[in-house]
């Protein structure tokens, strides 16, 4: 079993084809039991924010494995998997690993350091451990990832120039506001979680009055009453609009929500003499018209714009910090996983011997009826030795060979050679939440190791139409997570 990570990002794709790909919560569990019930997906996990689609997947076969996720993909966008072949990357066993450490740490972030990918993935994790279709492999996996995540805050100062989306769209925002935010009216569209994070920044940069709409009203008031704001129905969503300079639209909404039409009669009461209205929609699927932003005195800061403006990056010492956090933690998760390959075979063998010199010793007692017990015991006693004695130093080293690069050969060679059958792990239950102050320890599902290494990487046959992503050391730093 291999581990495949294939998705696209700001990076590689525009705001319009994210929009194709996105998973809303009412599409996830469905994509994601689509995705296990292709030949090659066994397990699956989908990442889907305002900046990046990403499937991580265990698979039987790189090849197989990659073209069940581009055709349900594919599905999901509503056109043929040719058309996301340029926008498409593709990560492989140690390079996944990688990826996946990497985007939870935020250096594969717009925003690079911000902590909101952190919440992210622990959601995706979830719905995938609720949806039954995490495995031992992506258990791990994610497991760790959050851990690292945890780490790299805990350990640099990237958390010094990380920021989170809504902060860096606000900044932008500011420079259409003569550079100051406070004693701004402002709206935000939205009462989840990028909605709470922009009442919160807005009300820390003293933006106000502020109000917030919802489709959900319940939900706006609750939020509103918990930062001294005001809440109001969607229906009124053109009264409110035209009272405001600034509005954060940040919703999980099918389709757009602040339209071309309610934008043009918002602006009509508004009066011309307001300034700009600057919109800061950070929703995929776009919650602002395209046709909004061709009208006079509005401004749109959207998903596209902030990955062209956006220069600034963490500090070099702090990114370097983290990268190598990240280096030494793959090195740590493909030892381990290497180590712990081979030892489902190291038991199907101990197994193999028992059954040997079991079957042996109730062979002996019918050759020879006339031993006693004390005798038949002693024989027993002495085969057993041999056997655990010839077995210890091979099995010892074996697994210290297993650690090492291309180490999963020796498993493979022992099956090969005892004629072993190692059964597939079961599915681990019960899988623990892993809070802000409750890492999980390193590899803490090692006593039920997957049966699956990572040093068998075939080679990219067949990916020229699929281009692999750019790391972030190759791409300016800039943007963020939703």
């Amino acid at each position: 079993m291999k581990l495949l990570v294939v998705g696209a990002s700001y990076r590689t794709a525009p705001v319009a084809t994210l929009e194709q790909l996105a998973v809303g919560p009412a599409d996830l569990t469905r994509t994601l039991d689509r995705l296990v019930a292709q030949p090659y997906v066994t397990e699956a996990v989908i990442v889907s924010t305002c900046n990046r689609v990403e499937v991580y997947a265990a698979v039987s076969g790189f090849h197989g494995g990659l073209g069940d996720i581009c055709a349900v993909l594919a599905e999901q966008a509503g056109c043929q998997p040719a058309a996301l072949a340029n926008h498409l990357y593709v990560h492989f066993d140690a390079a996944a690993v990688d990826h996946v450490f990497r985007v939870a740490a935020g250096l594969d972030s717009m925003v690079v350091g911000e902590a909101q990918i952190l919440g992210q993935l622990r959601d995706a994790y979830h719905s995938a451990t609720g949806a039954d279709t995490a495995g031992r492999l992506l258990h791990e996996l994610m497991q760790q990832a959050l851990r690292v995540g945890k780490r790299a805050h805990a350990e640099t100062g990237i958390d010094r120039a990380g920021q989170s989306v809504v902060t860096a769209a606000l900044e932008l925002a500011a420079g259409h506001l003569d550079g100051d935010l406070a004693g701004r009216p402002a709206l935000v569209v939205g009462a989840g979680a990028m909605g709470s994070l922009g009442v919160a920044t807005l009300s820390r940069l003293g933006a106000g009055p502020l109000t917030v709409t919802n489709r959900g009203t319940d939900r706006a008031v609750r939020l509103a009453e918990a930062y001294g704001a005001g809440a109001t129905p969607m229906a009124e969503l053109t009264t409110v609009l035209s009272t405001v300079d600034i509005v954060v639209a940040a919703t999980a909404a099918a389709e757009a929500v602040l339209t071309r039409e309610v934008v043009t009669r918002a602006l009509a009461r508004r009066g011309p003499d307001r300034g700009p209205l600057v919109l800061l929609d950070l929703a995929v699927p776009r919650d602002v018209e395209a046709g909004v932003a061709e009208l006079p005195g509005v401004e749109v800061i959207d998903i596209d714009r902030m990955a062209a403006l956006l220069a600034d990056g963490p500090a070099a010492t702090d990114a370097a910090a983290v990268e190598r956090i990240v280096v030494g933690e793959v090195d740590a998760f493909l030892t381990w996983l290497r180590g712990a390959d081979v030892a489902p075979t190291v038991a199907a063998l101990r197994g193999r011997a028992d059954d040997v010199v079991g079957a042996e010793l109730r062979r002996l007692a019918q050759r020879r009826p006339d031993l006693t017990d004390d005798q038949r015991a002693e024989v027993a006693r002495t085969v057993h030795r041999v056997v655990q004695r010839l077995l210890h130093q091979p099995t010892v080293r074996v697994r210290q060979l297993a650690a090492e690069p291309g180490g999963d050969q020796y498993a493979a060679l022992l099956r090969e050679l005892f004629d072993l059958q190692v059964p597939q792990t079961s599915p681990v239950d019960n899988v623990p939440d892993i809070g802000a102050g409750d890492p999980a320890p390193p590899f803490g599902l090692a006593d039920a190791a997957p049966p699956f290494g990572l040093a068998d990487v075939p080679p990219p046959v067949g990916l020229a139409d699929v281009p692999p992503s750019t790391r972030s050391a190759d791409v300016p730093p800039i943007g963020g997570e939703r």
